[in-house]
């Protein structure tokens, strides 16, 4: 997840889906006469009232008694899972669902039905085919959830679609109704041919229940496009009043795709989709198997700027098809949907493919080298210039993402540091130690072959800690003790010109040195008020006693407005400011000593000397000819 025509319009589903037969789809050739001896499982998906907001799922299985122990234990447990995989927050999907019923199916007669735990409803029936109803509210439009308007309708299926334990991995069906005039769906699961089927709307099916809920799907009259890269279909649906030039788009898609598919050199998927939606504020991505849902601006094209920072999303959303949803560590995947899912590796999966989405726009030509020298610098700064790079290590950063990375309060950038920019930087870093470790010879891109050749072709699973050190090590050819106890797994301070020198390069802090004093708090003008939001950690505010809620009156006498910047602009290291503030209704006057500014300004730079092997090198890590 990161951090914002398919030729003609209503050709578009029927074109691009071709139906290629299956032995699961075979399973399910006459929808009104299924084999007898397997269970199966189909999903309704209808919408007849968007502008409530609402979804209706109609559950059916088939067959099921057997499988599920129904006539054993006397009941069938459905679950809804509690969060979605790459995004790594306990999201409750349940608190949406209501009017919860079941029925035998044929007789539709109504069976006995509770909920014995917040995401399970236990069914009293040993039948063979029941059917399950119940409504989902969906009004939170983001790459997590799933919404439906009068415009369009969005479902994520974790949040979408119930299941039963025991059925997760045979073949699910979804039959999609979609509301009146809306003609396009668009998803990455199979196209199923029913001509039987009793339901009118669009099929599809997944091979088992975990890529069901990696498929999401847009419903609407959102355009598409498509485009072929590395032999592969591509389509990209666009929801949203949004002007961008389609042929320019494509081609820098393909470009984007094409040098995405040049590290690890094998592209294993048959189709790809891209569902964009294009909305008022927000963004970023999630990654699926076979597509991802990108959010952005409705300015996304409208400035070169812009339009690179939304390649950029699409590099890194992409660039999980390999890293994450391929190679990727034991925990994640197959997936426990009830329970957190913990793994150290975070900055690897999310981080490293942050690291990537840059390097793969240098490859395909967007970036300069001059360009990506900068990117990474104001990376390294990113991290450096918060506190919490001191105090939280970039494994441990990953393993709290439940209960820390995506639930930050005001004290975070204190206390913690983002998987995701730190793990960028050791991308850098160590794709830099496998450089001047082979002396060219090997990069990251090896150790991304490697994984996905070792463990996602030949093992089909994924990789312990121990087990990808051990990887890096051997594709680095040399120990890499620093990288894996400073960096990685520790707090300490990282010796970053110890990675750059073998490229030629030295990181230098260019920040100027002013006497100027330096507060160390936010604000948030709202009402012609300052109001803190946050305290950095061993500033002059924090020291001092300024809390975060702090509504600050005055200083030195004079009344605040929404302008505290002017109060302190100008003033001096060790200058004291008296501040008035109101703290829960109460004033209270602090005495504030100004101390010196300790944000950093990182540039890399070329050594004074440097040898050809340097130079050598430095072309290489810069695909520079």
């Amino acid at each position: 997840m990161k951090k914002n025509a398919r030729l003609l319009y209503l050709l578009t589903v029927w074109t691009f889906f071709v139906v290629f037969p299956s032995t699961a789809a075979l399973r399910f050739a006459d929808d009104e006469n299924p084999p007898t001896a397997l269970p199966s499982i189909t999903y309704v998906l209808s919408m007849p009232e968007p502008q409530t907001h609402y979804f209706d799922v109609e559950l059916q299985l088939k067959n099921s008694a057997t499988a599920t122990n129904a006539k054993n234990n006397g009941y069938v447990d459905i679950k809804m899972p509690v969060w979605t995989p790459g995004s790594y927050l306990i999201r409750e999907y349940a608190k949406n669902v209501e009017a919860f019923t079941a029925t035998s199916t044929g007789t539709d007669k109504i069976v006995p039905s509770e909920k014995i735990r917040k995401n399970t409803w236990r069914v009293y029936s040993t039948d063979d085919n029941l059917t399950i109803r119940y409504r989902v509210y969906a009004n939170e439009l983001t790459v997590r959830t799933s919404f439906i308007d009068i415009d369009h309708g969005y479902v994520t299926p974790a949040s979408m679609f119930m299941y039963h334990d025991a059925l997760k991995n045979l073949p699910h069906r979804v039959i999609v109704q979609p509301y009146k005039d809306w003609k396009v769906v668009t998803t990455a699961l199979e196209p199923v041919s029913s001509p039987t089927a009793r339901y009118a709307g669009f099929t599809y099916e997944a091979p088992d229940y975990d890529l069901l809920v990696d498929s999401p799907i847009e419903i609407g009259n959102q355009r598409t496009f498509g485009f072929t890269a590395s032999n592969v279909p591509h389509t990209v649906a666009m929801f949203g009043d949004v002007y961008y030039d389609e042929q320019r788009l494509a081609a820098d898609y393909k470009r984007v795709c094409e040098a995405a598919a040049t590290v690890v050199g094998e592209h294993p998927c048959k189709q790809y989709t891209f569902i964009v939606h294009h909305i008022p504020q927000g963004g970023g991505g999630l990654e699926h198997l076979n597509s991802t849902t990108l959010e952005t601006y409705r300015t996304a094209y409208s400035t070169e700027t812009n339009y690179k920072n939304f390649l950029t999303l699409v590099a890194h959303e992409y660039f999980h098809l390999w890293n994450v949803k391929r190679i990727r560590p034991v925990a994640l995947g197959p997936f426990d949907y009830e329970n957190e899912n913990y793994t150290h590796m975070l900055w690897l999966s999310e981080g490293c493919t942050s690291f990537y989405e840059d390097n793969i726009l240098r490859r395909a030509g967007f970036h300069t080298p001059e360009a990506y020298l900068t990117i990474v610098a104001n990376d390294i700064g990113t991290i450096e210039n918060q506190p919490g790079v001191r105090v939280q290590s970039a494994a441990e950063s990953s393993w709290d993402a439940w209960i820390k990375g995506y639930r930050p309060n005001e004290n975070s950038t204190n206390t913690t540091i983002s998987y995701y920019s730190k793990g960028s930087v050791l991308g850098t870093l160590l794709n830099l130690s496998i450089l001047a470790g082979t002396n060219g010879e090997r990069s990251m891109d090896d150790l991304m072959r490697y994984l996905y050749t070792e463990y996602y072709k030949k093992q089909k699973r994924g990789f312990t800690d121990e087990e990808f050190r051990k990887a890096a090590e051997q594709v680095a050819g040399r120990k890499l003790d620093d990288f894996f106890t400073i960096a990685v797994n520790s707090a300490e301070s990282i010796n970053y010109n110890a990675y750059f020198e073998p490229v030629g390069l030295q990181l230098a802090n260019v920040a100027s040195k002013t006497q100027d004093g330096f507060l160390g708090a936010a604000t948030s003008p709202a009402n012609g008020k300052a109001t803190v939001t946050s305290v950095r950690r061993g500033s002059a505010a924090y020291t001092d006693g300024l809390n975060v809620g702090d509504e600050i009156i005055s200083v030195d006498g004079l009344r605040v407005g929404d302008d505290l910047l002017r109060f302190v602009s100008g003033r001096r290291v060790g200058d004291v400011l008296k501040v008035l503030v109101n703290r829960s209704g109460i004033l209270r006057e602090l005495s504030i000593t100004l101390t010196q500014n300790p944000l950093a300004s990182y540039r890399l730079q070329p050594l004074a000397s440097q040898t050809p092997a340097q130079k050598a090198l430095y072309n290489k890590w810069l695909f520079i000819k």
